[in-house]
């Protein structure tokens, strides 16, 4: 089990979690994704670890960025 957290600048409501939750969440091998709205934090639960690239596109997608 692999455990990554990024921060995600853009988030301002419920809705904008539930879409980045929706992206993340469907990245082959991903297992939980935690989503803090008030620190933009976002935490990925996977059983091996998931590119950095993958999870920039999926919250793109999304339409929010990753920052660190």
């Amino acid at each position: 089990m692999t455990e990554t957290t990024y921060t995600v600048e853009g988030m301002t409501c419920g809705h904008c979690v539930g879409s980045v939750k929706e992206e993340v969440g469907g990245l082959a091998g991903v297992q939980t994704v935690d989503v803090d709205l008030a620190t933009g934090a976002v935490k990925v639960t996977s059983v091996e670890p998931i590119s950095r690239e993958a999870v920039e596109a999926a919250v793109a997608e999304a339409g929010y960025q990753v920052v660190a």
